[in-house]
């Protein structure tokens, strides 16, 4: 009855490497988002709202990855619900010479090398979306949220 009164700011996270072109394009795309014209194809369009957080140099705890795996688009036939393999968040990196198969293991290897993680990794923790090492990601979080402000969703 009263949904207007419970909206909440969405909170996004970004998991940030500033070595990592993707990263920083995906983090220029997000703070643009919040201070310019959403999306710049419109001028007279609003900026989005939401808070982002982000975190630097640092991989997500075992318990945000299992989550952030949830949260991932499932490759499972339609109709079916799969979690994706703790192997989609790490890189193809020539350094990274060990691939675990549990958040744990990906958390320790992402902690000795930084460049065994695909970035960025951005979460809508509000909708329950995410995206790991890649703009195309990013860009379809940022437009849900223009369409719910939109009133499109």
């Amino acid at each position: 009855m009263f949904k207007a009164f419970t909206r909440t700011i969405p909170e996004l996270s970004i998991f940030h490497n500033p070595a990592s072109p993707a990263s920083n394009n995906a983090l220029k795309l997000l703070r643009s988002a919040l201070s310019s014209p959403y999306p710049p194809s419109k001028p007279s369009a609003p900026p989005l709202n939401y808070n982002l957080e982000v975190i630097e140099n640092k991989p997500p705890t075992p318990d945000q990855l299992r989550t952030i795996l949830s949260y991932l688009p499932s490759k499972a036939p339609s109709g079916q619900t799969q979690t994706p393999s703790p192997d989609v968040l790490l890189s193809a990196h020539p350094t990274v010479d060990s691939r675990p198969t549990n958040l744990a293991g990906v958390v320790q290897l992402a902690s000795q090398n930084p460049n065994a993680l695909k970035w960025p990794i951005v979460v809508d923790w509000h909708d329950g979306k995410a995206a790991v090492g890649d703009i195309e990601g990013v860009k379809s979080i940022l437009e849900e949220l223009r369409k719910k402000r939109d009133g499109e969703a």
